[in-house]
C-alpha cells in the first residue's frame, strides 16, 4: 500500500477542484451558451450551532448571489460587512469577469441552526441561487469540505520552506 504524502494529498485536491469547476462550467453552459458561472476553492469551517461557508465566484456575463440553503442547517443567510458593523445581505452583486472572494471577516455565507456538528474533513451540500443579468435564476449546486483554512491557503503553507 502507497503512503499518501502531504503533497500528494494536496494534488489530488486540486485535481478534484479543477475537476469540479469543469463540470460546473460545462452545465452551466450547456443552459446558457453566453454566460458561465463558476464556484472554486468551497469550503466551510467546523461548527456546533453555527458555521460559515465561503468560495470564490466568477461570472462571465455578471450575475448576483441571491441566497443558498443546505441541509445541516436550518437557515442561510448572505452576511457581510457593512456601516456600523456586520449586517445581512438580500443579495451579493457578481460583476462580469472579476472574482468575488466570499472569505472571514468579508462577504460570507452563514449556516445557522446547524442540524448536526460539522467536523474536518466531513462534505457539505450548498445550493447557491443566482440570478443572471438577464433576470433567470439558476440553482448551483456546491460540495465544499469542511476545514479550518481555505484550499489555497493550505497549499501555499505546505510549500513554504
Amino acid at each position: 500500500m502507497e503512503t499518501e504524502t502531504p503533497r500528494s494529498w494536496m494534488r489530488r485536491g486540486r485535481a478534484r477542484i479543477a475537476a469540479a469547476a469543469t463540470t460546473l462550467s460545462l452545465v452551466l453552459g450547456a443552459t446558457n451558451a453566453q454566460a458561465l458561472f463558476i464556484v472554486n476553492q468551497p469550503w466551510v469551517k467546523p461548527g456546533v450551532t453555527a458555521s460559515e461557508a465561503y468560495m470564490v465566484l466568477d461570472s462571465t456575463e455578471g450575475a448576483a448571489l441571491l441566497g443558498a440553503r443546505s441541509p445541516v442547517a436550518a437557515r442561510v443567510s448572505l452576511r457581510g460587512p457593512g456601516p456600523g458593523g456586520d449586517r445581512a445581505r438580500a443579495r451579493l452583486e457578481l460583476p462580469a469577469g472579476v472574482e468575488v472572494k466570499l472569505r472571514p471577516g468579508a462577504e460570507r455565507i452563514v449556516l445557522s441552526g446547524l442540524t448536526r456538528a460539522l467536523r474536518l474533513g466531513e462534505r457539505v451540500s450548498l445550493t447557491l441561487t443566482i440570478e443572471t443579468v438577464a433576470g433567470g435564476r439558476q440553482e448551483i449546486l456546491v460540495d465544499a469540505e469542511v476545514r479550518k483554512e481555505s484550499p489555497l491557503d493550505a497549499e501555499r503553507k505546505a510549500h513554504r520552506h
